[in-house]
């Protein structure tokens, strides 16, 4: 794996960016079988979602079989890397490369410590209120709303979130009022439009009970290698026609017309940024044995229970 740091221009680092080579296929991974999804984890049904008809939402049944990839976090390491997520994107990624149960696969992946989950909070609602609301409620079963909730920003839990007297979310709860407490990882599927929480669910816990905004990383996956290489030659292409437009137009009209560097210069930096940090689908593996498997799982996992309703 190859890690590079992506920063903005005025040098803020933004996240971290993952070439994955050598690795068809994670040991988290993502199933299809028309609209019924299911989230494997070495071999182990981890969720089970069925897509509305009317692209509404997904329904969801959680098995609670999933197991962190991420090793339990000591204090000492969470004092020592205390307010730089740029050296937890560093620890993370090196867990999720080494952990046999990772959703990593080929290809080009950021580690970000932005999220548009943090942009939609309003001034007036705390911490604690936003959070518990953003939070995809329901055990085992539940739905993802995409008609209310639309955008991206929900949070599902991979397991039941611990309550505010758990004693881990008791030790985080100290952290979060310290201001060391370890980020919380996710990870966006565009499946189910939705973030799943890889690691941290009692760290997020502790964040919520004391109404501080929980420092978070995204896993994302990003335009291929090669793609890269071709959208950077669009961009800087556009940006030398941009020139000599304004060149052409200098010469007919005279030095008062600009040379167009103050407004192509910008736009090609976001382009060149946004190759590096756009969010692009998740992969989905066809399920073998289609959809007959899928509902042989459902029909295990749920005991046999009326599920899904459809």
């Amino acid at each position: 794996m190859q890690r590079i740091d992506v920063n903005r221009d005025d040098g803020t680092w933004v996240g971290l960016s993952l070439d994955i080579r050598d690795r068809s296929q994670p040991g988290l991974c993502v199933f299809a079988a028309g609209p019924r999804l299911l989230l494997s984890q070495l071999s182990r049904p981890v969720l089970l979602a069925v897509v509305d008809a009317h692209l509404h939402g997904v329904d969801f049944w959680r098995t609670d079989a999933y197991r962190s990839c991420v090793p339990p976090l000591r204090a000492d390491t969470a004092r020592a890397l205390a307010g730089s997520p740029r050296r937890w994107a560093h620890r993370f990624a090196q867990s999720l490369t080494d952990a046999p149960g990772s959703p990593l696969y080929e290809g080009r992946w950021l580690l970000s410590c932005e999220s548009p989950i943090q942009r939609w909070r309003h001034s007036d609602t705390s911490h604690a209120e936003y959070w518990n609301a953003v939070l995809v409620e329901g055990q085992p079963d539940g739905f993802i709303d995409w008609f209310i909730h639309s955008g991206s920003w929900e949070v599902l839990p991979l397991r039941p979130m611990p309550g505010a007297d758990d004693g881990r979310v008791k030790a985080y709860r100290k952290q979060a009022r310290d201001g060391t407490l370890p980020p919380v990882l996710l990870w966006w599927v565009s499946g189910l439009d939705c973030h799943l929480i890889l690691d941290g669910h009692a760290r997020l816990a502790a964040a919520i009970a004391e109404s501080v905004e929980p420092p978070l990383l995204q896993l994302h996956r990003t335009l291929p290698r090669d793609d890269v290489a071709a959208r950077t030659d669009e961009a800087v292409g556009f940006y030398a026609y941009e020139l000599a437009r304004f060149a052409q137009l200098r010469a007919v009209h005279g030095p008062t017309v600009p040379d167009g560097a103050a407004t192509a210069g910008p736009q090609l930096a976001r382009l060149l940024h946004d190759l590096n940090t756009a969010q692009q689908p998740t992969w989905a593996w066809p399920l073998p044995g289609g959809d007959d498997q899928w509902r042989r799982v459902a029909r295990e996992v749920t005991a046999r229970q009326d599920w899904p309703r459809i």
